[in-house]
C-alpha cells in the first residue's frame, strides 16, 4: 500500500508539472505583415495549431504558458511567399520551401497526378509548399500537350470544365488555341462551380478574355494582340504553331505604340483581371545566348538529369529562334515594362509567377528574380513583396494565406536583412515556417 500510495503521488505531480510547448513565440523581428502598412520594429508573433495566435509588441509581452520563446531580434519577418505560376514536380518541392515559397499554384500538369500530389501535401504526407491546382489546362483541338484536355466547339468545353470540378480543382487554365466562343463557354460554365478561370491566350486578346470575365492573364499574353493595330498576324502565327505563336508574341512587344499598350492597362485593370507577367520567363528567353542565364550559379539546386531533361539547344531548335530572335526579345522588354507600369498605375492587380520548373526557370530562386524584376519594371519594394504575398492569395481567393495576421495560418520566412531597403536582401532567407513548423533553410537544403 505505501508502494502504491508513493506511486500514485509521482503521477500526480507529474500530472501537475509544466506541459510540452504547443506554441511557439518568434520574439523581437521587423515585421513586414503583406498588409501593405509600415513595418513593425520590435513585433511578436505567437503560433499556435499551425495558425497565428497573436501578433504584437515586444513591450509588455510576457510569454504564454506551453510556449517556446525564439529569438528573432535584427531579423525581418515576411509572409511565406507565393509562386503564382508553377508547374509543380516533386523533386522541386524542397527547393521552393528553401527558398522561402511556401504555396505554389499549378498551372497545368497531369491531372491525377498533380491532384494527387496536392492531396498528399494536404494531408501532410510529404514535405512541401501549399499546392494550389487547375489540373489539366483545356486547349482546342489539336492540343500543344499530349496531357491537356482538348475541345473542339462550347458543348465540349463545358464538359472539360465539368470533369474539372468532379476532380476537384482549385481553378480553370485554358491556353493558346482557345477562341473567345470556346472561352465564353469555358467561363460561363466555371461559374456555375464558383471556378475562376485564368488563361495563357492566344486565339483570344487581352482585351476581349477580360471582358468576358477571365480572372487571370499568364505571361501578360493577349496583350500585344490587343494593342496591334492589325492583330491578324498574332493570330495567324498562333494558328501555325505554339513556337510560331510565342515567338510573334514576344517580338510583337516592340513596336507597339505607347498609348495603345495604356488604353490596354486600363481596360484589363477595369475589368479586375489579375496580371501574372512571368517577367523571369521573358528575361530567360530574351537572353538564351547570354551565359549568365544558362550558367548560373543557381543552377546547383536543379537536380543534373532534370537539366539534362529540359534540353535547352533542342528547345531553341524546335522554337527555331535565331539571335535576331533573341535581340528582338531583348528590344521588346522595356514595352512589357512599360504595360506594367501602366496597369499598376490604372489599380491593377500584378502577383509574381515564374513558370518554374520549366527551361532554367529554378523554383525558389525564379520567384526572387520575379520579385526583383517587378522592382526593375517601376514597382517600389514594398509593392513588389505584396505581389508575391497578398496578392497572390488574392489571386488564388485565399484569405488565409499572404498576410500575417491574427487567425491566419502561420506560413512566413525570416530574413537576415532589410528587404524593403534593397529587394535582394528578400534572398536572404534563414528560417522557413510551414503550417507553423519552423525549418532552417540550411537543413531542407541539406536534406535534398
Amino acid at each position: 500500500m505505501i508502494r502504491a500510495s508513493a506511486i500514485l503521488g509521482l503521477l500526480t505531480l507529474a500530472a501537475c508539472g509544466p506541459r510540452a510547448p504547443t506554441g511557439v513565440a518568434l520574439v523581437g523581428a521587423t515585421l513586414i505583415d503583406g498588409s501593405g502598412g509600415r513595418a513593425r520594429p520590435n513585433a511578436v508573433i505567437v503560433i499556435r495549431g499551425g495558425r497565428i495566435e497573436a501578433v504584437t509588441s515586444m513591450a509588455g509581452f510576457s510569454l504564454p504558458q506551453n510556449t517556446t520563446q525564439v529569438d528573432v531580434r535584427g531579423k525581418w519577418i515576411i509572409p511565406g511567399l507565393i509562386d503564382a505560376h508553377a508547374h509543380v514536380a516533386p523533386w522541386a518541392l524542397p527547393r521552393y520551401l528553401a527558398w522561402g515559397v511556401t504555396t505554389v499554384r499549378d498551372v497545368h500538369g497531369p491531372k491525377d497526378t498533380i491532384l494527387a500530389l496536392r492531396q498528399r501535401a494536404d494531408l501532410g504526407g510529404i514535405v512541401s509548399p501549399r499546392i494550389y491546382s487547375a489540373g489539366a489546362m483545356i486547349d482546342g483541338r489539336p492540343t500543344t500537350y499530349a496531357d491537356a484536355i482538348g475541345v473542339n466547339d462550347p458543348a465540349d468545353a463545358r464538359k472539360a470544365v465539368d470533369q474539372l470540378s468532379v476532380a476537384g480543382v482549385d481553378y480553370i487554365k485554358v491556353y493558346t488555341r482557345i477562341d473567345p466562343p470556346l472561352l465564353k463557354a469555358i467561363i460561363d460554365e466555371a461559374n456555375t462551380f464558383g471556378l475562376g478561370v485564368t488563361g495563357h491566350l492566344g486565339l483570344t486578346d487581352a482585351v476581349a478574355a477580360g471582358r468576358l470575365g477571365i480572372r487571370g492573364d499568364e505571361h501578360m499574353t493577349g496583350v500585344p494582340e490587343a494593342a496591334a493595330r492589325d492583330p491578324s498576324p498574332f493570330f495567324s502565327a498562333h494558328y501555325r504553331g505554339f513556337w510560331a505563336g510565342w515567338t510573334a508574341f514576344e517580338r510583337g512587344w516592340a513596336p507597339l505604340d505607347s498609348a495603345a499598350l495604356t488604353r490596354v492597362a486600363d481596360d484589363l485593370a477595369r475589368h479586375k483581371v489579375f496580371v501574372i507577367p512571368t517577367l523571369v520567363l521573358h528575361e530567360t528567353f530574351s537572353r538564351l545566348d547570354d551565359t549568365a542565364v544558362t550558367q548560373q550559379p543557381e543552377l546547383k539546386d536543379v537536380p543534373r538529369t532534370v537539366q539534362t531533361g529540359w534540353d535547352v539547344p533542342g528547345m531553341i531548335a524546335r522554337a527555331g529562334w535565331s539571335a535576331l530572335d533573341l535581340a528582338e526579345f531583348r528590344r521588346s522588354r522595356p514595352k512589357q515594362d512599360l504595360f506594367l507600369r501602366q496597369f499598376f498605375k490604372a489599380g491593377g492587380t500584378i502577383a509574381a509567377g515564374t513558370d518554374a520548373s520549366n527551361q532554367l526557370l529554378i523554383p525558389g530562386f525564379s520567384e526572387h528574380r520575379e520579385i526583383e524584376l517587378l522592382v526593375a519594371a517601376g514597382l517600389s519594394t514594398k509593392e513588389a513583396l505584396l505581389a508575391a504575398t497578398r496578392n497572390g492569395a488574392l489571386l488564388l481567393g485565399a484569405d488565409s494565406i499572404g498576410r500575417i495576421a491574427r487567425g491566419k495560418v502561420a506560413d512566413l520566412i525570416v530574413l537576415g536583412a532589410d528587404p524593403l531597403a534593397d529587394i535582394h536582401n528578400a534572398r536572404k532567407v534563414e528560417r522557413v515556417m510551414l503550417r507553423g513548423n519552423l525549418m532552417s533553410a540550411d537543413s531542407i537544403r541539406a536534406a535534398w
